[in-house]
């Protein structure tokens, strides 16, 4: 069992998304769409809670789960629960369950009572990472692949990492599995050789704070949908869904959306069900080279210049085409 850590001093959560982090804090259900609303969707960004001072003294277990890991849209969120091991009671008193079979009316009624009453906020702390639909995409088509599994233990292990260096003394570790969960444990036992860790099947339907873990996720990304704003300049209030298959507004939504490039960055593109939508009705594009522009690129000594052919001024800063800014498409390197 790890050693109690030296009290810190409580401060604000966190924002990680720059050099200079605000200050902020999701203190009800009311306050964490507008503090999803305020990031930029393209972007991961983490946040953490106060760390309550009884998961600074006493020994904590801890849990991790996620949401939105298989629809076609949508940010998937990473969450961690922590509480002393000393107050199971407290966790049993607020209801915790697999967030799978609570409504959703039910969910955000947990999540904001363990945020605003006492008995809650005085032994459960939590933190989530919302992972861009964009980001899941990039990493899965670059050039280099990182695989779903990958980014869902990287962004488990941040999170674990986190809460350590918030200060949480963690005793014991539980995990909802991604892959075989012998592995998965294994890995983690490496990095955090001092914990106890049990990483299992529907460990969100057995663990009370798994249990915790994945009701934080679920309601984070569920909001991050409600408040979803489109940069690609599309109508207000369009109804695209929750992103999974089976969901008809889902299905509606990607089979009427007009397509030219492609999807919004809502929609994750390395999804064979984009894909598939996007060879039937998107337009082809061919890029030829033309000879006589060819002609002009042979070098001919004497009469261009070398330097030419060397990386651009990185200090050009042209202004980009009004066509691109307006339909937010960006230069995207290391692919």
């Amino acid at each position: 069992m790890a050693s109690a850590s030296p009290p810190l001093k409580q401060e604000p959560s966190v924002e990680e998304d720059g050099p200079n982090p605000k200050r902020s804090r999701i203190d009800s259900l009311d306050s964490l769409g507008p503090y999803i609303s305020s990031k930029d969707n393209g972007k991961n960004f983490t946040y953490i809670s106060e760390i309550p001072q009884s998961c600074q003294d006493e020994p904590c277990v801890l849990g991790v789960d996620e949401a939105g890991r298989g629809p076609v849209l949508g940010p998937m969120v990473y969450g961690i629960a922590f509480s002393p091991i000393s107050k199971k009671d407290v966790l049993k008193k607020l209801g915790f369950a697999d967030s799978k079979q609570l409504t959703e009316e039910k969910r955000d009624l947990i999540f904001d009572e363990m945020n605003q009453k006492d008995y809650a906020t005085e032994s459960i702390g939590w933190a989530v990472e919302v992972i861009a639909p964009n980001d899941i995409c990039m990493s899965m088509l670059r050039r280099t692949k990182r695989s779903l599994n990958e980014v869902s233990m990287d962004s488990a292990i941040g999170l674990v990492r986190k809460a350590i260096e918030a200060g949480v003394n963690i005793a014991e570790v539980y995990v909802d599995t991604v892959g075989p969960p012998e592995k998965y444990q294994a890995k983690l036992k490496q990095i955090f050789p001092k914990f106890k860790i049990t990483v299992a099947k529907k460990a969100d339907s057995t663990y009370p704070i798994v249990s915790a873990a994945s009701i934080c996720a679920k309601v984070s990304r569920d909001h991050a949908l409600k408040v979803w704003t489109f940069r690609e300049g599309m109508e207000p209030g369009i109804k695209f869904g929750s992103g999974y298959p089976g969901d008809p507004v889902t299905k509606n939504f990607l089979g009427t959306y007009e397509l030219v490039f492609g999807y919004p960055r809502l929609v994750r593109f390395s999804w064979s069900t984009a894909g598939k939508a996007l060879e039937k009705k998107a337009y082809d594009v061919e890029f030829e080279d033309d000879d006589d522009e060819q002609e002009k690129q042979k070098i001919t000594y004497g009469s261009e210049k070398l330097s030419k052919y060397f990386a651009a001024d990185r200090n050009d800063q042209r202004k980009r085409h009004e066509y691109f800014r307006e339909r937010c498409l960006e230069h995207v390197a290391d692919i």
